[in-house]
């Protein structure tokens, strides 16, 4: 028989592309997060799944920024007055800023606490209830956006899928729970800026890492009982929902945006936690907007960029501080960029200053002439930064920014200096310092090489894990036994205190034997002396 060459090829790309076809999941992703930075990281998550042809279905409260034809955006945003409320909040706590990293992180956490019930009216949302309500929806995987909201969990059961948490830190104290990671606060303490390359933790430091362990577990048991108390508010009218303990074990994997080869700790981790730092960036940047290339393509003497996120505003910023900023950064030679949501009231002009309220910051830090980025030490930032090999100037503000500018001082990427307290002169001195010392453009520059250097990127990293999660459902057999265990059992407390009860039987037995013996020959020593 005698085959046609050109059919067998056009069979041949039938078959794949009906194979093509077959692999395409429908994956829903669970982003409430108010803050824009962590939207992004979760946005270029789902973008990464998207672009393989799979389709995507994402609910948040925030427009994105970063989007796919192949993602159908269901956004349910904030009341006016919780915006304002938002606002007001990231606000007061500019003014209150804190440097030690725990203790602004549980100050965030406790004044953050509207947002949990905005999270939870989202869920309970018309359009966001219809995707499990309408029995034509078919989800193979949910992504869910974490900020200390295991009870969205409950969402993934309701669709009957296998559920991934997304979250914006490294492995930490707050997740270990979902998925049995262990937890060594003696050489890994949680949200701690990482120890230098061959050293270990001194009592000294080691004892705060206990204290500070403490009152994370506090803060963990006292969100649990919110969570429990919204997990019911949500889906406490299905009689087929698991109890709160028995749904986070269905848990098949966290994503952690980290990536401890390089930038620590070193420390073991659970099979099912898999790091994908630095996904929000491209491997090949966009080409930037006409004024900004050309504002940077004829910097000469290099350039700055100046952005302090996406939730702080100008106007969180006191006008003294601004005016001490523009008069220092309006002298200098080079250009500077400088994020601004109000641009009919800029802080002032000058010929080497550009002002902008949105940034494509990545594109710009990949830009040659772009020599320091000024950052709140916010995770996003400070990642590319390093990705790109840019020395940096932090201006912590609240949350994890306090220990991320600390580690990155430490790393000897830049400095870091108080918005709160920033003085004209100090703030002149450092930029200075940075720009004319090679020191911290070259350890950066080294750190970059170390960052990129994988067996897969963060983005082949999240396409394979995800596709495994949804060719196995779950992959149930890469759980840690631990998740099905109490705390007493995990620990072997019980153990331990059955050798305890044990020890002091045979101290006690030993005791009551010694005693007999002693009694035994004493009497025999008074029968002596009476005869």
């Amino acid at each position: 028989m005698v085959h046609n060459p050109s059919r067998l090829f056009l069979f041949a790309v039938a078959l794949a592309a009906f194979v093509g076809e077959s692999q395409e999941a429908n994956i829903l992703g669970l982003f409430p997060s108010q803050m824009p930075s962590h939207l992004i990281i979760q946005m270029s998550t789902a973008k990464v799944l998207a672009e393989q042809g799979h389709n995507v279905t994402v609910v948040t409260t925030l427009k994105p920024v970063v989007t796919h034809k192949n993602i159908n955006v269901i956004q349910v945003p904030l009341s006016k007055k919780e915006e304002q409320h938002l606002s007001d909040t990231i606000k007061t706590m500019l003014q209150n800023n804190s440097g030690n990293m725990a203790l602004s992180l549980l100050r965030t956490m406790d004044k953050m606490n509207f947002l949990f019930t905005a999270n939870a009216d989202l869920l309970m949302d018309d359009r966001v209830k219809q995707l499990y309500l309408n029995k034509d929806n078919k989800f193979d995987l949910v992504l869910s956006g974490y900020f200390m909201n295991d009870f969205q969990l409950g969402f993934a059961k309701k669709v009957n899928a296998p559920v991934i948490v997304v979250v914006t830190l490294p492995p930490n104290q707050l997740l270990n729970h979902l998925i049995g990671n262990p937890l060594e606060v003696s050489y890994a303490p949680a949200f701690s800026a990482p120890l230098e390359r061959g050293k270990g933790l001194t009592f000294h430091q080691r004892l705060v890492a206990y204290g500070t362990s403490f009152f994370f577990g506090v803060y963990a048991y006292l969100t649990e009982k919110r969570n429990r108390k919204l997990y019911t508010q949500i889906f406490g009218d299905d009689p087929n929902m698991p109890e709160y303990s028995e749904l986070l074990k269905n848990t098949s994997m966290v994503f952690f945006v980290s990536h401890a080869h390089s930038e620590g700790p070193i420390r073991p981790n659970v099979p099912a936690a898999i790091e994908i730092g630095g996904i929000h960036i491209k491997d090949k940047p966009d080409p930037l907007p006409q004024n900004m290339a050309e504002f940077l393509g004829n910097a000469t003497d290099g350039a700055i960029l100046l952005s302090l996120g996406s939730n702080v505003k100008g106007t969180h910023v006191s006008p003294d501080t601004v005016d001490k900023m523009f008069n220092v950064l309006s002298k200098l030679k080079q250009r500077v960029i400088w994020k601004w949501e109000n641009l009919e009231k800029t802080p002032g002009q000058s010929a080497n200053i550009l002002y902008s309220k949105w940034l494509p910051q990545d594109d710009i830090l990949a830009h040659p002439n772009i020599k320091l980025f000024i950052n709140h030490a916010g995770k996003g930032g400070i990642t590319e930064a390093q990705y790109h090999g840019k020395p940096m100037l932090s201006l912590p503000i609240f949350a994890d920014q306090p220990g991320n500018a600390d580690a990155m001082v430490k790393k000897g990427f830049g400095l870091s200096m108080s918005l709160l307290t920033l003085e004209e002169q100090t703030f002149h001195d450092t930029i200075l310092e940075i720009l004319s010392n090679q020191q911290y453009s070259e350890k950066v520059a080294s750190f970059s090489s170390l960052y990129r250097d994988r067996p897969m990127t963060a983005r082949e990293s999240v396409v394979y894990w995800s596709e495994y999660v949804i060719r196995y459902r779950g992959a149930a057999h890469l759980q840690s036994p631990v998740v099905h265990m109490s705390f007493i059992a995990a620990n072997n407390i019980d153990i331990y205190a059955l050798l305890a009860v044990l020890l002091l039987a045979l101290i006690f037995l030993l005791k009551t034997l010694f005693k007999l013996i002693f009694s035994k020959l004493c009497s025999k020593s008074k029968k002596k002396k009476t005869q």
